[in-house]
């Protein structure tokens, strides 16, 4: 008998096949039990136009059998078959595919798509096997033929006897390597694990004969364990039943069995679309946030079949960062896949199916956040700083869907609200948007710098989280209303008559504040009277792009290049602080200088600013009790 090459011609490309295109080596089950699936589809095809035949779709199944003595796997259907010619076509010829050819001639009728589209998937079995033998018989044969393969040398083909139609592949597995364990595709929990993760959902039944233990006859307390044949994958995908027989419950249960996450989630989206391209999505919303969600080991990404078949198991193109969250899988029928169905080629299909995604996840947010507020705030206080970093990342560009689902805690109502909520609030005459930035609610209440606002009857939003302000930053306005530090110089807020009497005490204590500002040495960018504050004798306000909150969360990071806020010492001249710094001024010198390190380090402390020197800061005080 002789042996024949393969027709793509060489060592050298079967060797790529089998080194180069498969990320992980499990990949090759997924790939022959899709081929398997594939041959039984072409059955129901053929008796469409042949009344010859029948097709009964409960008669047809896929076994796959592990034999550790003989490190044999086995792969065997009741497909189509194949004839000689076809072995030579289909297997003799490296990246040839009999489904492409097959998909090309027929037309696809309800739902029994052929997954097949490249002719490498069979030889990944290579990455397992020393040699392969494929014995199969076609429908109205009478002869059945063995194709055998010790890899690239080339193959046999020889008749033999079969009595049934179909395909059995035997995969004669790898001995183990100092790298390599191939004894855990032997191993009937590890080949079930891999048929459930990428063919869970192929229409036919996945059947392997499973060690079960039970109860030996007559025996309450005795086991034995024994042999049945069991079917491992689940076939019919949630994604693909109508909406209308699915209750919670099993939205529910599919998100534990899938492993997304361990809570019960808020929201589910069931997407079915049969458009310019054709797909199902379940989407989950997460109550709680996974402990890694803003560490770089978390990965995004749904899980991306095509034709129930597991393509990817993070598909990160599918979600843009801010959506990151969200859980769940596509399936699609109209993807273009690469050579190895593992990698997704960056196709239309691909972003039409993302952005349709986003805009979904983006509705049912914000109907979540309309119908259900107790829920939107649920998730909000988990995932609410990924829709800021939305806002912030890319130069803004998504502000514009993300501004309305931004909430933020207000001064007012005690309590989360949002942008709209806040403008639609606001007084008459209201010139901007106020916000305090710190570490807690409770410490911003007790700002000196939010006496005016307050008194104002304006209402302050309190940032906490440190991506606030640089978000902020980037959103610039709300409802050609701009935002506004309570901190920052120019508050917009109208002058009064106590405000007249505030020039005229700047005027007469010019001489005072240039000497506290030279005293400083370069700390403060100016001093002067305060026009914020009632009952606090000092606070710091700043001018420019940068604030003390940002100065303090810049300075945290790597590389941060010291970069500070231009801080204004403001001076509360209803005070008795400010009659002492006048008196010290006129009378003695020494002790304007300790008052103003004093009220300079008080002010450092009321915004959480650290202290140049803290064993300076309390020898002053000590001076002043002595």
């Amino acid at each position: 008998m002789a042996k024949m090459q393969f027709k793509a011609e060489s060592k050298r490309l079967l060797d790529m096949m089998i080194n180069s295109i498969y990320s992980q080596k499990e990949i090759f089950l997924r790939e022959l039990i899709s081929n398997a699936s594939d041959a039984i589809d072409k059955i129901y095809y053929k008796a469409l136009t042949d009344d010859s035949l029948s097709f009964d779709q409960s008669s047809y199944y896929i076994k796959v059998s592990a034999d550790k003595e003989k490190r044999t796997l086995t792969i065997a259907d009741a497909g189509i078959g194949m004839t000689k010619e076809e072995l030579e076509n289909n297997l003799g010829t490296i990246a040839q595919s009999g489904s492409l050819a097959f998909k090309s001639e027929n037309e696809l009728k309800d739902g029994h798509d052929i997954i097949g589209q490249f002719g490498v998937g069979f030889y990944s079995a290579f990455m397992v096997a020393d040699a392969i033998t494929v014995t199969t018989k076609t429908i109205g044969a009478s002869e059945a033929y063995r194709w055998h393969s010790d890899g690239a040398d080339g193959y046999t083909i020889e008749p033999c006897e079969k009595e049934e139609v179909g395909t059995e592949i035997v995969l004669s597995i790898k001995q183990n390597t100092e790298e390599d364990s191939y004894d855990e595709f032997l191993e009937e929990y590890r080949l079930k694990a891999i048929i459930k993760k990428y063919s869970d959902f192929i229409r036919y039944p996945i059947k392997m004969d499973s060690t079960v233990s039970k109860k030996k006859d007559g025996s309450e307390d005795e086991f034995e364990e024994t042999v049945e044949v069991q079917t491992i994958n689940s076939m019919v995908p949630i994604w693909r039943k109508n909406k209308n027989e699915l209750t919670d419950e099993d939205y529910e249960n599919f998100y534990h069995e899938k492993h997304y996450g361990f809570d019960k989630p808020l929201k589910h989206i069931h997407i079915s679309v049969d458009g310019a391209v054709r797909y199902n999505a379940i989407l989950y919303i997460p109550e709680q946030i996974p402990y890694d969600y803003y560490s770089k080991e978390f990965e995004k990404g749904l899980e991306l079949y095509s034709n129930g078949v597991l393509i990817m198991e993070k598909c990160s193109d599918l979600l843009p960062d801010y959506f990151s969250f969200v859980k769940g899988m596509v399936d699609s029928e109209d993807l273009s896949l690469n050579i190895s169905r593992e990698i997704l080629q960056q196709d239309r299909q691909l972003k039409l199916i993302a952005k349709n995604i986003k805009n979904k996840i983006k509705s049912q947010l914000q109907t979540l956040l309309k119908d259900e507020r107790e829920k939107y705030e649920t998730f909000y206080n988990s995932f609410g700083r990924q829709l800021k970093y939305g806002v912030y990342s890319d130069f803004g560009a998504n502000k514009e869907d993300l501004q309305n689902l931004l909430m933020f805690y207000s001064s007012k109502e005690k309590k989360l609200i949002t942008l709209d909520e806040y403008a639609a609030a606001m007084p008459e005459g209201q010139p901007y948007i106020y916000y305090a930035a710190g570490e807690s609610h409770e410490r911003l209440e007790k700002l000196p710098q939010t006496e005016v606002v307050a008194d104002k009857g304006y209402d302050i939003l309190y940032f906490t989280d440190e991506v606030d302000e640089f978000a902020i930053r980037m959103l610039m306005s709300y409802k050609e209303k701009e935002f506004k530090s309570i901190s920052s110089g120019d508050l917009g807020i109208e002058s009064d008559d106590s405000d007249k009497s505030t020039e005229n005490d700047e005027q007469d204590s010019k001489e005072l504040f240039e000497e506290m500002k030279t005293i400083l040495g370069g700390k403060v960018k100016d001093v002067r009277i305060s026009k914020r504050l009632k009952s606090h004798p000092v606070c710091i306000a700043t001018e420019g792009e940068v604030t003390t909150e940002m100065e303090k969360i810049l300075k945290a990071m790597p590389n941060s290049q010291n970069i500070k806020a231009e801080k204004i010492l403001e001076i509360n001249s209803s005070h008795d602080v400010f009659a002492s710094l006048k008196d010290a001024h006129a009378n003695d010198k020494e002790k304007l200088a300790l008052y103003t390190n004093l009220l300079f380090n008080q002010a450092l402390l009321i915004e959480g600013l650290t202290i140049e020197d803290p064993v300076e800061f309390t020898n002053d005080i000590c001076k002043i009790m002595v």
